[in-house]
């Protein structure tokens, strides 16, 4: 199947009734669409699931038990970096 046009992807929320797009795109008669349902739940459960996995690794980086890095340590100073 040959494609005359590219996809185009809209924000768009049904209120109950009818899907309405949150911003204005011109569409025709017969104009074919595919319509992808985000669900809220679903939507903000991922969102926390990944908050909560970038916090764990955030914690495990800076434990209580990291190293502290002494300056004696840097094998090669920055110039550019002031204190």
């Amino acid at each position: 199947m040959k494609m005359k046009n590219p996809l185009i992807t809209l924000p768009a929320h049904f209120d109950g009734k009818t899907i309405i797009l949150d911003a204005p795109f011109e569409l025709h008669p017969m104009d074919r669409l595919l319509v992808t349902v985000l669900k809220s739940e679903s939507e903000s459960d991922e969102r926390k699931d990944w908050i909560d996995s970038s916090l764990s690794q955030l914690n495990k980086a800076y434990s209580d038990d990291e190293p502290e890095y002494t300056l004696s340590m840097v094998k090669e100073p920055n110039p550019e970096y002031k204190k």
